[in-house]
């Protein structure tokens, strides 16, 4: 049987949400955020979960969360670097044997189990394969003055999630060769594989509900989110 690892991030400061807690432990329906993902996992046909924290954060996860919540899938829980992609190196090293990788942000409580399956079916065809849902709103590009230069057409314009789902090799190899470029621009995963190895990545879309934590406004709409669930 094939092995699926999902490398799950909370390492993350959150500033743009402000307080002394970072977003992935603060409270929601009374369960830290990072809690809902980790259980998504949990509860998919995934083989293992490996959680990236912040730094000095490991034991408080074991503590916290994956002991209190019974969680029983996870392998590893390592500390992440300075940057996302450092900590999703760390992840890849954790997750070392596997055939897939699902890598999914900690701060995105509603995935689904789904979304998960469907990421996994996608990925067995196509070996990269990621999450996203069209967008809504017209998208405009701005120049650094201010002035529009550019109205992308928008049926052509997806609005990228996780999980973003790779064959292990490929993702692996794709930041080797990114390894010591300590100052490029890298947004996600998928990025890291279009540009270093070339390769299509093939999209399926994901959940308007999927969404990120990054901003206090995030956490009320999420509030929302599980009160329509009770």
């Amino acid at each position: 049987m094939k092995r699926y690892t999902a490398i799950v991030l909370a390492g993350g400061a959150g500033k743009r949400m402000g307080g002394t807690v970072h977003k992935q432990y603060l409270q929601l329906a009374g369960k830290p955020v990072i809690y809902y993902a980790l259980r998504a996992f949990e509860e998919s046909r995934v083989t293992d979960i490996v959680l990236v924290t912040g730094e000095g954060e490991t034991e408080y996860c074991r503590r916290e969360i994956i002991e209190p919540y019974g969680l029983q899938r996870i392998r590893a829980v390592v500390e992440g670097g300075r940057e996302r992609y450092h900590s999703v190196q760390k992840g890849l090293l954790a997750a070392h044997g596997a055939d897939y990788v699902l890598i999914h942000d900690g701060v995105r409580p509603f995935v689904t189990t789904d979304i998960i399956h469907r990421s996994m079916e996608c990925v067995r065809q196509h070996g990269a394969c990621i999450a996203g849902i069209p967008v809504k709103d017209t998208i405009k590009r701005v120049g650094a003055e201010g002035f529009v230069e550019e109205t992308p057409e928008r049926s052509v314009l997806w609005q990228i999630q996780t999980p973003q789902t790779f064959s292990f090799s490929l993702i692996s190899e794709a930041y080797r060769r990114i390894s010591g470029q300590e100052e490029r621009m890298i947004t996600d995963d998928a990025m890291v594989v279009e540009q270093t190895m070339g390769m299509r990545v093939k999209v399926i879309e994901g959940s308007y509900r999927n969404i990120k934590l990054t901003t206090p406004e995030d956490l009320i709409v999420a509030e929302a989110f599980l009160a329509q669930e009770r």
